[in-house]
C-alpha cells in the first residue's frame, strides 16, 4: 500500500513532536518500499521550531497532495495557533478525507478547535490536560501514552508521538511491520532516571 502522511508545521512547533513520528513513518515506508511523508505549513516559508531548529516545509496548505494520515504536533505555540482560522479551517477541511487523524502533545488542542475531536476521548501533555477541559473536550484522559477514539488518535507529550506512530504503523501495515520498524529505529526506551514532577 502507498501511504501519504501529512505533518502540519507552524512556527514554535515542538521538534520531537514531529521529528519522532516522521522517523517512524519514513522508516516504515522505507521497509515497505513506497509512501511519502509530507511536511505541510500554512505557507512554504521557513519554520522556526520551539528549540531553534529551522525546517522548510514541502507544501503549503493550499497545494499539498492527498493525505491518508494527518499528524498535528504541539508545542507552546498551539495556544496561539488555535486562533489561526486558516490553519484550523484547513484541519477541519482535510481531516474527513483521512484514514487516520492524529496529534502529539498539545496538537490535540488544534484538533479540538477544528471540531475533529469534538465528542471524542482525547489526551495531551500532562501540563495541558486542563486546557483541553477548558476548551470543552468531551473526555480528557490522563495517563496513557495515546488514546484512540474512532480514527482519531491523540498522544500525550512529546516522545509519546513515537509510540502512537508505531501503533499506527501496526494498524496500517500490520504488527510485524511495526515491530521491524521499531527495531530499525532502535526504539526501546529505558530512561536512566525516574522522577516525580
Amino acid at each position: 500500500m502507498t501511504l501519504s502522511v501529512g505533518i502540519l508545521l507552524f512556527n514554535g512547533v515542538e521538534e520531537l513532536d514531529f521529528v519522532g513520528p516522521l522517523e517512524v513513518f519514513a522508516m516504515a515506508m522505507q521497509q515497505e518500499g513506497r509512501g511519502k511523508v509530507h511536511l505541510i505549513a500554512e505557507k512554504r516559508d521557513l519554520i522556526l521550531c520551539a528549540k531553534g531548529m529551522r525546517v522548510m516545509p514541502d507544501y503549503g496548505i493550499d497545494d499539498h497532495p492527498p493525505i491518508d494520515v494527518l499528524l498535528v504536533p504541539g508545542g507552546l505555540a498551539t495556544r496561539e495557533e488555535v486562533k489561526n482560522d486558516k490553519v484550523v479551517g484547513w484541519i477541519a477541511k482535510t481531516a474527513p478525507s483521512c484514514k487516520w487523524v492524529s496529534s502529539v502533545c498539545t496538537g490535540s488542542m488544534l484538533l479540538l478547535a477544528a471540531g475533529v475531536a469534538k465528542g471524542k476521548r482525547v489526551t495531551t501533555h500532562w501540563a495541558a490536560l486542563d486546557l483541553l477541559r477548558e476548551m470543552g473536550a468531551a473526555e480528557v484522559v490522563d495517563g496513557p501514552r495515546f488514546v484512540r477514539d474512532g480514527n482519531v488518535v491523540t498522544s500525550s507529550g512529546v516522545s509519546a508521538g513515537i509510540d502512537m506512530s508505531l501503533w499506527l504503523v501496526g494498524q496500517i501495515f500490520g504488527v510485524p511491520h511495526a515491530r521491524t520498524t521499531q527495531r530499525w529505529i532502535q526504539y526501546d526506551p529505558a530512561p536512566p532516571y525516574t522522577a516525580d514532577v
